[in-house]
């Protein structure tokens, strides 16, 4: 007799078939609905188990290095405050001067770097190395300020501030010149030009806080649609404006509302290949 498939296995299969648009809270609406109940109704400690499976096949490589937990604060989305790019300057400063040459490049990425985007008030600082897998070039200088390292995967390093300190920062690494600094750099940009779109995302991160302000990998989870689809409009304004990673917009000045985007070289035309 064959053995009943379990939540997690049905799930596996479904984004095995469809791809990555089956996403954490589908596994979680999947093992809900069987008892009645809504994807935001299960208990969380069930949640978290099956995060901690689902993990792994969202994110390739995915480990978490032992006795780095911490108490999980709730989602919170503040009004935009204009001392976050004093602070992320702050941090960038600190970083810099602990990580000498092995940092490529240091930005300001998320939501705290969109003027007038209300966002958690967690400063999310993007660190570009050369080499991901030379953990030790970086990993004991960032952990030197006091934030831990959390977790790797195949793309990217996440850190957040060792339990006990103020999770006011988060940095992740990255190697310079991949698709995925690219689409932090440009999914920011974007945000900075386009209101609608900053309006748009806005209304995802409030429904998202709303629903799952327990649980900060669904809250994430719940905006993967239409970051989705604001990333299809910000490919397209990559391609009309000639906008680069290596040239990403500068953060506005003082009293204004976002950046002017770069002009239109010559040699790029509406409807030609994205940038790479």
């Amino acid at each position: 007799m064959a053995r009943k498939r379990g939540p997690f296995e049905i799930w596996s299969e479904r984004r095995q078939r469809e791809g990555s648009n089956v996403t954490l809270i589908d596994l979680y609406r999947i093992a809900a609905e069987a008892r009645g109940l809504a994807a935001h109704e299960l208990p969380l400690a069930e949640r978290a188990a099956l995060r901690d499976r689902a993990l792994p096949v969202m994110w390739p490589g995915y480990q978490v290095p032992a006795g780095t937990e911490r108490a999980e604060d709730p989602v919170e989305i503040v009004a935009y405050d204009p001392a976050w790019p004093a602070r992320f300057q702050s941090w960038r400063g600190r970083l810099a001067g602990a990580l000498g040459e092995a940092a490529m490049r240091i930005q300001h990425v998320g939501s705290t770097a969109v003027p007038d985007l209300p966002a958690k008030p967690v400063i999310d600082v993007l660190v570009s190395v050369l080499d991901l897998d030379l953990e030790g070039s970086y990993v004991p200088a960032i952990e030197s300020l006091g934030i831990q390292f959390r977790s790797r995967d195949d793309l990217h390093r996440y850190f957040r501030p060792f339990s006990g300190l103020p999770r006011d920062v988060q940095v992740h690494v990255c190697v310079a010149g991949t698709n995925w600094e690219r689409r932090h750099l440009l999914f920011r940009d974007y945000l900075r030009t386009d209101e609608s779109a900053r309006d748009a995302y806005l209304a995802a991160k409030l429904e998202a806080a709303r629903r799952w302000r327990d649980d900060r990998i669904a809250y994430a989870d719940a905006k993967t649609e239409v970051i989705v689809r604001l990333m299809q409009r910000a490919e397209s304004w990559a391609v009309e404006t000639g906008w680069r990673a290596r040239r990403s917009l500068p953060p506005p000045g003082p009293g204004l509302r976002s950046p002017r985007p770069p002009q239109t070289p010559a040699r790029v035309r509406r409807g030609s290949s994205a940038p790479r």
